[in-house]
């Protein structure tokens, strides 16, 4: 698909990304410069729709839109144009994350309604993961399962691993082809992601984003045999465990508060909750690099994004303090000074450590420039 058809030059691209407390607008121009930045307040009836009209009309039109859409299943695997039949199907996926498309598809019925001549693509986060290979997607589980009802490991955070990856490659003045990545995006939600030649080949989050490292409410990977003794022998609804798992668990349950920079606070009073929940996070986030680095075959670059991991010195200290066997070091001097993008690694290792700051809208203005071009 060219832009011919359109009749457009695709220039400046609207991102759309929907949160839970808010939907975040951001205007990018060619050259990926953020020319405006808006946060409409969502409520219980929705989003602020004067404030949206408001901000659309202040910015003007743009050349195209891009929406985050968090699961595309197994139907989509990059960037497609929303129309009729993509909006179906996108509602059609809720089932598998019922957290987060009712967002996507709220925003982008009302962002559409307003811009309803502007080119709208969806841009999803289980995208970059469609190159994991069977054996790493596939569950041991009956096959009935996998067939009918898609049970597999979609992974998540995909625009920012994407992004993270390729902007590694640009830090380190190299391609991505023949680099081994492993990429943690370390926030409220977290995941990680073994990167060979710019391709995801593993990754944490699974069916669903609660599989993996420990999280701000999540808990992360826990035995299933758990959840099922729960339900049968502590006569826990199935509902209540879900809650327990997603909303009251991970960092939260450990500390007391999801919120890192406090737990790091608490720990330095030597708060023994604080303290085990660090080496609770520790503990998973090192098996997690390890296992996305034999993934990978080796690692050649470790890189760190996403709230904790580009604002936390602590988290990419103690994670590289237990790395050593692997090549990893961090110089305590750098990794404490850290500003936006960084080379942290200590003189000597054979590994890179590197801190991007996210920016998945760079990443969606891009993804939306190459399909409705064909030009990357």
């Amino acid at each position: 698909m060219d832009l011919a058809g359109y009749g457009l030059t695709l220039v400046r691209v609207l991102v759309v990304n929907a949160g839970s407390s808010s939907l975040k607008l951001r205007l990018l121009d060619q050259h990926d410069t953020v020319l405006h930045t808006a946060d409409i307040p969502a409520g219980a009836g929705g989003f602020d729709l004067e404030r949206l009209d408001a901000v659309l009309k202040d910015w003007g039109d743009p050349d195209g839109v891009a929406h985050r859409v968090v699961h595309g299943g197994t139907s989509f695997t990059s960037a497609v144009r929303i129309d009729a039949a993509v909006r179906r199907e996108l509602e059609e996926l809720t089932d598998l994350a019922p957290l987060h498309q009712p967002k996507s598809l709220s925003a982008l019925d009302a962002v559409t309604g307003r811009l309803p001549d502007v080119v709208a693509v969806a841009c999803f986060d289980t995208g970059f993961h469609t190159s994991i290979p069977d054996a790493a997607a596939t569950y041991p589980v009956p096959k009935q399962w996998r067939e009918r009802y898609g049970v597999r490991r979609y992974g998540f955070h995909g625009l920012s691993h994407a992004y993270a990856s390729r902007h590694a490659g640009t830090l380190l003045d190299r391609p991505v082809e023949g680099l081994r990545m492993v990429v943690c995006h370390l926030g409220a939600g977290a995941s990680l992601t073994a990167v060979v030649d710019g391709c995801s080949v593993d990754t944490t989050m699974g069916f669903t984003p609660l599989e993996g490292v420990v999280m701000a409410t999540r808990s992360g990977t826990v035995d299933p045999g758990l959840v099922l003794w729960l339900v049968e022998h502590a006569q826990l609804a199935p509902r209540e465990v879900a809650d327990a798992l997603v909303h009251h668990s991970g960092l939260t349950a450990l500390a007391g508060t999801g919120d890192m920079r406090a737990v790091e606070a608490a720990a330095r009073g030597g708060d023994p909750d604080a303290l085990l929940a660090l080496d609770v996070h520790t503990h998973r986030l090192v098996g997690g690099i390890a296992a996305m680095s034999a993934a990978a075959s080796g690692l050649d670059v470790l890189v760190f994004t996403g709230g904790v991991g580009e604002n936390s010195a602590k988290v990419r200290q103690l994670a590289a303090d237990r790395l050593g066997f692997l090549g990893v070091g961090v110089d305590p001097r750098r990794n404490a000074d850290v500003s936006g993008d960084a080379d942290v690694t200590v003189p000597g290792a054979t590994v890179r450590t590197l801190v991007v700051a996210a920016r998945e809208d760079i990443q969606m203005a891009r993804e939306t420039r190459e399909l409705l071009t064909g030009q990357p």
